[in-house]
């Protein structure tokens, strides 16, 4: 059976080849300069070439304009858009109408109210995803290894497909999955040696624990 696994930051060959080997369901790129996983629209789209068309390529945004939205649609070739910052409601309708992809919008959990924030885009957005809130004077929204309380989520249900993201990794992602009863997660740094290099033998392990469950 398995939860489906999106890999996110991906930047080399390598851990392109292992996410798709391994049976990554999404792949992520991260169009956002303080990432150190940031990649190019040019270099997203080279590295884009050997995902399959069953894979979905997922293109990481944060409070992007219209000017590099387009210039990320043009060249990455992405399949959907993950908005990361503080896009309202009305910025996630503006932006699928304008580029025709599907939207996936990040929330930040926290609190039990920050859930319950998350419904003002359940008829907007085409997917949801939960990550951890990122610390104090952290220079971006996610891929900061952080966890968040997974019972927050526990006996929720949504009218839109929702992923786990948050501080996820081999040992930790049954867990999760268990008490959140999350069906897909996201794991980004959890796959690192460093921040931004993926480490190809993570990715796979993730990936196998990730088929189990």
């Amino acid at each position: 059976m398995g939860v489906d696994v999106k890999i996110c930051g991906l930047n080399d060959p390598a851990a392109v080849a292992a996410a798709i080997g391994g049976g990554a369901r999404l792949v992520g790129f991260v169009f956002f300069a303080a990432s150190p996983r940031a990649v190019t629209p040019a270099k997203a789209g080279e590295l884009g070439k050997a995902v399959p068309p069953s894979v979905t390529k997922v293109g990481l945004v944060v409070d992007a304009d219209d000017r590099f939205l387009a210039d990320i649609v043009k060249h990455s070739k992405i399949d959907l858009l993950q908005l990361h910052g503080h896009e309202s409601p009305q910025r996630v309708v503006e932006i699928k109408a304008r580029f025709g992809l599907p939207v996936m919008k990040v929330l930040a959990v926290g609190s039990e109210a920050d859930v319950e924030a998350a419904r003002a885009y359940e008829d907007v957005a085409d997917r949801l995803m939960f990550d951890a809130k990122p610390p104090q004077g952290a220079t971006r929204p996610g891929g900061n290894a952080r966890v968040f309380d997974w019972e927050l989520l526990g006996g929720h249900t949504w009218r839109k497909p929702w992923i786990l993201a948050g501080g996820l990794n081999a040992d930790n992602v049954a867990e999760a999955v268990r008490v959140s009863g999350a069906t897909a997660v996201d794991v980004s740094s959890g796959v690192e040696d460093v921040p931004g290099r993926k480490d190809p033998k993570k990715i796979l392990e993730f990936l196998r624990v990730a088929s189990t469950l």
